[in-house]
């Protein structure tokens, strides 16, 4: 789930960046399933925590797939996919962009290329149009940003994120949908979530 909680600085520069207040969001791993299926799964679990949540879409169109979203989708690097793109922010704090990656041949001219936020979520979209969730794959990678993540979430030089790609696979073991959250390392926890009956000292 994602728990949102404000607090505050920690001596010298600011750890939400330019000045800004810290904020701190939990991505629990792996993602629960009850909270996967809601409408936003940040603006579900932030409102939980009294924090003021938003959204904005970013970009909603074809893009050449990077190797590691082409490896997740089983495409050859650089084929052009579907990028749905947002960024999110918690009280008014910039903290993580999404893009969720769609192979074109799966969904191209399917209502899932309209602008804008889909309703009632991407997951109602895809299960529409036959797929079932067969399993998922969660990978966490920290590292600089890019420029253009850099400016987005408006951090300070030397700030690091945290990219966490989450293959998901239909029953049939199709790729259907791979979503790249890139996280402010300096405003995110990542709670590890064992599976129950599974845990051992």
């Amino acid at each position: 789930m994602t728990d949102v909680t404000a607090v505050g600085g920690v001596g010298g520069a600011s750890p939400g960046g330019r000045g800004e207040p810290r904020v701190l969001v939990r991505r629990t791993l792996p993602t629960e399933p009850a909270v996967r299926g809601s409408a936003s799964l940040f603006m579900a679990e932030s409102e939980r925590q009294g924090v003021r949540p938003s959204r904005r879409m970013l970009y909603v169109g074809p893009e050449r797939a990077a190797d590691h979203v082409a490896a997740a989708l089983r495409v050859e690097p650089g084929t052009e996919v579907l990028a749905r793109r947002k960024m999110m922010s918690a009280d008014g704090v910039p903290v993580r962009i999404a893009t969720s990656y769609l192979r074109l041949d799966l969904f191209g001219g399917t209502p899932l290329t309209d602008p804008g936020f889909l309703r009632p979520s991407l997951q109602a979209g895809i299960e529409a149009l036959g797929h079932r969730f067969g399993h998922a794959e969660e990978y966490l990678v920290a590292r600089p940003p890019t420029p253009s993540e850099a400016e987005t979430l408006h951090l300070d030089p030397g700030e690091w994120v945290v990219q966490i790609l989450r293959a998901a696979y239909s029953d049939d073991g199709t790729p259907v949908h791979t979503l790249e959250t890139v996280c402010a390392a300096s405003r995110h926890v990542f709670p590890i979530a064992q599976v129950t009956g599974a845990d051992e000292f």
